[in-house]
C-alpha cells in the first residue's frame, strides 16, 4: 500500500510538471533573439555608417528600426576570441582564449574551453530553442563543437573560414564539408545565400517558442567569390579588390533582408531582438574593406580594429532611428539576452556583458561600462577605454594615451601632456589585466591565420605565444 501510494503521488506531480510545461510552452512569451555577426566588415562599410559605394538597404533597415551604437566594440581585434568574449559573456583572457585555434579534430585543447558556458546552454535550460548557423570557429573537436556547446540545431562549418563557390570538400580549412547537426550536406549555390536561407527556415517555424538564433556570416571575409550577377553591379568600383568586397557584403545584406522578411511575414518580428556586428574591424589590406574615419585595421588594437558597426533593434521595445554613443561592447548580447530569457550566470562567475536595454531606452543616463579592456598576444599588447580616454601600452614601448572625443583618428598622442590621466589609465589597466590567465593554448597569430585556400593556418605554429 505503501509504494501504490508513493507511485500515485509521484505520477500526481509529473502529471502537473508536464501540464505547466505544456502551458508554458502556449503562453511563453518571451522575446525571441538573433544575433547577426559579420566577418571582417570594415567600420565604414554600411550605408547607416555613412558608406556610398555599397548599398546596404537591410542593414539600413534594420538601423532605422532601432538603435545604432556609435561606439560599439567588441572585446579582440580578430576572429575567435570575440566570438568566445560573445558566446561566455565574459572578457575571453579570464579563460584563456586569446589565439584563433588551429584547425584540429584531435585536439581537445585548441578551442574554447570546455569548463565555459555557452550563452545558448543557459537559454536551452529556460525553454528557448536554440541555432547555430554558419562560422564557428571555435575549436574542432567533437567536444568543442556547437551541437555539444548547447546548440539544438546546427548548420555550417566548424573551422575559421571557407570559400563561397564551387568548392570540392575536403578535410581542409575553407573547403571543409559543411555540417547540418554534425553531418556533411551537400550545398548549391552561393554559401551566404545558403545561411541566409537556413536561418529563414529556422525563425520561421515553431512561433509558440522562444528561439535564440546565432547568424555568424563569413562574408566579407576572404577569399572572394561573389556571383557574377552580383559582381556586375559594382562594376563602377575602380578598385578590383573593392569590387568583390563589395558583392560579398551585398550578399550578406540580402541574406538578412530574407531572414527580416520571414520575421515580418511570420508575425515575429515584434517580439524578436536583433543585434548585430561586425566580429572585429576590417583588414583593409587585403580585403578591401574601409574603417572610415578610425585608425588601424583587424589585429591593431587602434580603434580601427576593435570599434565595429553595431546595431540593436527590438520594435516597441527600443527606439526607432536612435544613437547611442555611450561605449558598448559585444558581451552585452550575452547580458541583455540572459535578462530576457529569466536566466542566471553561474555562482561564481565573473560576467562583463550588462543588460543594455534600459541604457537604450534612456532608463539609465550612466554608462553601461565604467572601463573596457583588450588584450592581444598575451600581453605583447593591451588597451583600455575609460569615458573618452583610451591607453594603448605595448613590450618595449612607452604607453600611449588617445582622447577619443577629440580624436578619433588616434592621431596625437598625449602621454607626455596628460601624465594624470596616464597614470590614472594605466593603473586601472593592470587591476583588470591582473584579473585575467594567460593563454589556454598556442592557436595560431592573425599574421598566420589562414586567408583563403593553402593558408597558412593548417598545422600548429612551432612557437608558443609570449605569456604575460
Amino acid at each position: 500500500m505503501k509504494l501504490r501510494g508513493w507511485v500515485k503521488r509521484l505520477m500526481t506531480v509529473l502529471i502537473l510538471l508536464f501540464a505547466q510545461d505544456a502551458a508554458r510552452s502556449q503562453t511563453d512569451n518571451r522575446p525571441n533573439i538573433l544575433l547577426i555577426v559579420s566577418d571582417d566588415q570594415g567600420y565604414g562599410d554600411a550605408g547607416f555608417q555613412g558608406c556610398v559605394d555599397i548599398p546596404t538597404p537591410h542593414l539600413d533597415q534594420l538601423a532605422k528600426s532601432g538603435v545604432v551604437c556609435s561606439n560599439g566594440y567588441v572585446t579582440h581585434c580578430f576572429c575567435s576570441p570575440t566570438r568566445a568574449g560573445l558566446l561566455t559573456g565574459r572578457f575571453q583572457q579570464r579563460f584563456g582564449h586569446e589565439f584563433n585555434p588551429v584547425y584540429d579534430p584531435l585536439d581537445q585543447s585548441e578551442g574554447l574551453p570546455l569548463g565555459e558556458r555557452l550563452l545558448p546552454q543557459y537559454l536551452r535550460e529556460t525553454g528557448y530553442r536554440t541555432g547555430w548557423i554558419g562560422k564557428w570557429h571555435l575549436g574542432s573537436s567533437p567536444r568543442h563543437q556547437p551541437g555539444a556547446r548547447g546548440f539544438d540545431e546546427t548548420f555550417g562549418f566548424i573551422g575559421g573560414g571557407h570559400r563561397f563557390l564551387g568548392w570540392a570538400p575536403s578535410g581542409r580549412q575553407y573547403t571543409l564539408p559543411i555540417e547540418r547537426d554534425g553531418k556533411a550536406v551537400e550545398v548549391d549555390g552561393h554559401l551566404t545565400t545558403r545561411f541566409g536561407k537556413e536561418a529563414s527556415s529556422f525563425v520561421g517555424k515553431d512561433k509558440n517558442k522562444p528561439w535564440f538564433l546565432y547568424l555568424a556570416f563569413n562574408a566579407p571575409h576572404t577569399p572572394h567569390e561573389p556571383t557574377p550577377e552580383k559582381l556586375a553591379l559594382f562594376s563602377r568600383i575602380q578598385n578590383p579588390t573593392r569590387r568583390k568586397y563589395a558583392a560579398q557584403l551585398s550578399l550578406m545584406d540580402d541574406a538578412i533582408g530574407d531572414v527580416m522578411k520571414t520575421l515580418e511575414t511570420t508575425g515575429q518580428r515584434e517580439r524578436t531582438l536583433v543585434f548585430f556586428f561586425s566580429d572585429n574591424g576590417g583588414p583593409v589590406r587585403t580585403n578591401g574593406s574601409d574603417n572610415g574615419k578610425l585608425k588601424g585595421q583587424k589585429g591593431d588594437l587602434l580603434e580601427g580594429g576593435i570599434r565595429v558597426p553595431f546595431v540593436v533593434s527590438w520594435p516597441t521595445k527600443l527606439p526607432a532611428g536612435a544613437t547611442y554613443d555611450h561605449p558598448v561592447v559585444s558581451l552585452d548580447a550575452f547580458g541583455t539576452a540572459l535578462a530576457l530569457a529569466g536566466a542566471k550566470p553561474a555562482v561564481g562567475v565573473t560576467m562583463d556583458g550588462v543588460d543594455i536595454l534600459p541604457h537604450l531606452r534612456g532608463e539609465k543616463a550612466s554608462p553601461p561600462h565604467e572601463h573596457l579592456y583588450w588584450r592581444k598576444g598575451g600581453g605583447v599588447e593591451r588597451a583600455l577605454r575609460l569615458g573618452e580616454w583610451k591607453i594603448i601600452t605595448a613590450k618595449n614601448q612607452p604607453a600611449r594615451l588617445f582622447n577619443l572625443k577629440e580624436d578619433l583618428g588616434e592621431t596625437t598622442d598625449q602621454a607626455a601632456v596628460k601624465p594624470e590621466v596616464l597614470a590614472k589609465l594605466s593603473k586601472v589597466l593592470d587591476a583588470v589585466d591582473n584579473q585575467m590567465i594567460p593563454p589556454a593554448f598556442p592557436g595560431s597569430s592573425v599574421k598566420n591565420e589562414d586567408w583563403g585556400p593553402g593558408g597558412a593556418n593548417q598545422a600548429k605554429p612551432k612557437i608558443n605565444p609570449a605569456k604575460p
